[in-house]
């Protein structure tokens, strides 16, 4: 069965239909996961009306969109609290039953961009790249604890309504990937208990010549990256 949590009701109904339709059981409950109270009151509600989680995805994030300077401070603080800090009460919420039953695997659908910002979405990429040393930390910390694994999957630009004003430089040789093909990878890595996923594989090639010559691969990836535009502040994906 599956346990989906969001914002917004109207898309949760929706999702939950969808899956019911497949025959597969599904419930929702609304929960910001920005919120550190709300996460672990929702936590209690699905442990009492569903009962143990064994898979937790972290998927939730915003972006902002702008430089730091044109940037609301409330905004860059939501992007913070729901793209990083959720993470961490996601986790504690569901990490300790997870140890007990020696059976689980905590996701989180991260993106390139923690390793490689763009500029414009200062926020965004931030939020990124504490949430991979998070998981990199995490995961570490789970080699001695049997049954329980992590996955961090880092995509490149995926073709949701998230990124719909991102312009890359070679369009036709690195297109969006489609958001069908990251969920199908992502279940590939957790049932191959792989600890690190990056999508496409030609994002290695980035990350080598970042560590090999790192001025070179900032100049590349401004060419590269282009211009950004968020076309709706704080459209995220839940």
């Amino acid at each position: 069965q599956i346990v989906l949590w969001g914002r917004t009701e109207k898309c949760l109904k929706e999702t939950t239909e969808e899956i019911r339709q497949m025959g597969t059981e599904c419930h929702y409950f609304i929960c910001d996961v920005g919120n550190r109270e709300e996460v672990y009151q929702t936590a209690k509600a699905v442990r009492e009306k569903v009962g143990d989680i064994t898979i937790l995805v972290n998927n939730a994030a915003v972006v902002h969109g702008k430089s730091l300077m044109d940037s609301d401070d409330d905004a860059l603080l939501k992007s913070q609290h729901i793209n990083t800090l959720g993470q961490f009460w996601t986790t504690k919420a569901f990490l300790p039953r997870m140890l007990e039953l020696q059976n689980g695997h905590i996701v989180c659908l991260n993106s390139v961009l923690a390793l490689s910002a763009i500029p414009g979405a200062i926020d965004y990429c931030t939020s990124k790249a504490s949430a991979f040393a998070f998981m990199e930390s995490l995961t570490l910390g789970l080699l001695d604890c049997p049954g329980v694994s992590a996955t961090t999957v880092l995509p490149f630009h995926t073709s949701t309504e998230m990124f719909q004003g991102m312009r890359v430089r070679f369009p036709n040789l690195f297109p969006p990937l489609k958001p069908e093909t990251v969920a199908r990878r992502t279940v590939e890595a957790v049932q191959l208990n792989q600890a690190l996923l990056l999508l496409p594989w030609t994002m290695h090639v980035l990350i080598i010549l970042k560590s090999i010559l790192p001025q070179a691969a900032l100049e590349e990836i401004h060419r590269f990256s282009g211009t950004y535009t968020c076309m709706n502040t704080f459209k995220g994906r839940t």
